[in-house]
């Protein structure tokens, strides 16, 4: 009987191996190197457009009251900001072909640190050591506890591979889970589009929700598009599916509605208000964005997922710290600020007119990068 049964047993259990997605065990040890390169490229990513992105400011300021309105082309150190924003930003890009998407989100952070670290460093004011602590304590506590909670990410971080091949992100985009999620998002959305246009609720976590709800769809076609090009470079073509280029055009129509909320509420809010609840909003969407599509934390135990969480709010205390510590926005400072950035990553690699949609947002001291989906404070 039982040599009889066996044959059947296997025979039902070839569908369910077939149609299950490849993803490789988080006991590989290539998972995590692949993890380790993503996590490597996104922090290099992030650092090199905070310091592109001041180092344009900083162009721009010199310049300020100039009659030539476009007099920092003619400028070496603008120029060289905007080649470290195209590196940093394809960094950044790469980061998701490599490692979960759930892992590379939150170290946004990354540029949060940066820019507050590059702050304190072109500080004009001569601070005697106890008022420069005194002043600057919570900035030195939010990098710190940022800090720990990267190291945590990137340790306990998902380890679910697969290649992103163009069946694949085909079999996630029309799985049961992924389309609930959908459904659910888009209701949200309509809601809070219908609160925000129709009844004028324009309450900062109202317009960030919806910022963070459409970076939620961002990210998961930026996995996929970076995936897609990263598995036809290695030589298994994926680009003549239909997919990659529905996937590309949902990443940039996301970008740029993105781009107009935050607009919105730069003129409306603080910076430092929308980087906070920002960064923390649009982070938890896109995790559980990206554990419904690409399933990122399938085989993980309870541990792993713990201590992840726990390195997210971790993070989110310290981004929370560094942008409460900022100073008041003032209309002009002579060094390096979170204010009167007229400078636009954005802009830059999109190609698009979008000056007149992210002006406001770069005044108001916000970085608005490509790959990261995030309004980041340049610096306090």
């Amino acid at each position: 009987m039982e040599g009889g049964n066996s044959p059947n047993m296997q025979l039902q259990q070839i569908p369910l191996a077939t149609a299950a997605v490849s993803v490789q065990p988080h006991t590989d040890s290539f998972s995590y190197k692949e993890n380790l390169i993503g996590a490597l490229l996104a922090i290099f990513g992030h650092l090199v457009i905070s310091i592109a992105l001041n180092l344009q400011k900083y162009s721009h300021i010199r310049l300020a009251g100039s009659k030539d309105s476009r007099a920092y082309f003619k400028t070496k150190t603008w120029w060289c900001g905007l080649f470290l924003l195209v590196l940093g930003e394809l960094g950044v890009f790469s980061s998701y072909a490599f490692a979960p998407l759930s892992l590379i989100v939150p170290l946004s952070a990354v540029s949060v640190i940066a820019s507050a670290i590059i702050g304190i460093i072109f500080i004009k004011e001569k601070w005697k050591p106890k008022e420069f602590l005194r002043r600057y304590v919570l900035s030195f506590v939010g990098c710190g506890l940022a800090i720990v909670g990267t190291y945590l990410l990137i340790t306990f971080g998902p380890n679910s591979h697969e290649k992103m091949t163009g069946e694949n992100i085909t079999r996630h985009l029309v799985s049961w889970p992924f389309l609930l999620y959908m459904l659910v998002e888009i209701i949200i959305f309509c809601l809070l589009l219908y609160f925000y246009k129709e009844k004028n609720a324009n309450y900062i976590v109202i317009i960030l929700l919806l910022v963070a709800l459409l970076g939620s769809m961002t990210v998961v076609t930026v996995k996929a598009v970076a995936g897609m090009i990263v598995v036809s470079i290695r030589g298994n073509l994926q680009l003549n599916y239909p997919i990659f280029y529905i996937m590309l055009v949902c990443m940039i129509a996301t970008a740029v509605f993105q781009a107009t909320f935050l607009a919105q509420a730069s003129q409306l809010y603080d910076s430092s208000q929308i980087a906070s609840i920002g960064y923390i909003l649009s982070t938890t969407v896109a995790i559980t964005a990206g554990a419904t599509f690409y399933l990122d934390f399938t085989g993980e135990d309870v541990l792993h997922i713990c201590m992840f969480a726990l390195g997210c709010l971790i993070a989110f205390l310290g981004v929370f710290l560094i942008t409460r510590n900022r100073k008041k926005s003032v209309p002009f400072e002579p060094y390096i600020s979170m204010d009167a950035m007229p400078g636009n990553s954005f802009e830059h690699l999109l190609g698009i007119g979008l000056h007149h949609v992210c002006k406001t947002c770069m005044t108001k001291g916000l970085q608005f990068s490509l790959t990261s989906k995030l309004p980041f404070p340049m610096v306090p």
